[in-house]
């Protein structure tokens, strides 16, 4: 019997199948993710737009720029205040009747409830150094 010289490139081509991992492609994202962001995201932004609307007219500038709407869920706005001073003249203005008029202003977004706690969205203590903080 005599002995056959393989051929290079056949054994590039049977190494390179070996080697080789076909991976099973998946479904596309496309159509999920647009569902997803009508249901989640869209719905969500247009209340917190009304919402920042309404706090943006009824809560006075000098307060409004201390302040950062951190979050809505199940009707409750959460509200970050930058320090305790400005803290407690928020939550005398709510105590006073801001509270309601901000309620019946955002009815049709649920809002039934808000809390304020303190803390810092931005880096820097001066007014010019404020930078956005992203920690979560």
């Amino acid at each position: 019997m005599p002995i056959r010289n393989p051929n290079p490139l056949d054994e590039v081509r049977k190494l390179h199948k070996f080697k080789s991992h076909t991976r099973p492609t998946g479904s596309a994202l496309g159509v999920d993710l647009v569902d997803f962001f009508k249901q989640s995201v869209a719905r969500r932004q247009t209340r917190l737009v009304k919402i920042a609307e309404c706090w943006n007219t009824l809560v006075p500038q000098i307060l409004s720029e201390h302040c950062a709407l951190e979050g809505f869920a199940n009707g409750t706005l959460t509200v970050m205040v930058d320090s305790s001073a400005h803290l407690y003249e928020l939550k005398q203005l709510l105590l006073a009747g801001l509270d309601q008029q901000l309620r019946l202003a955002c009815k049709s977004t649920g809002l039934r409830k808000i809390t304020l706690r303190p803390g810092r969205w931005y880096d820097g203590d001066n007014q010019d150094d404020r930078r956005l903080r992203f920690s979560r």
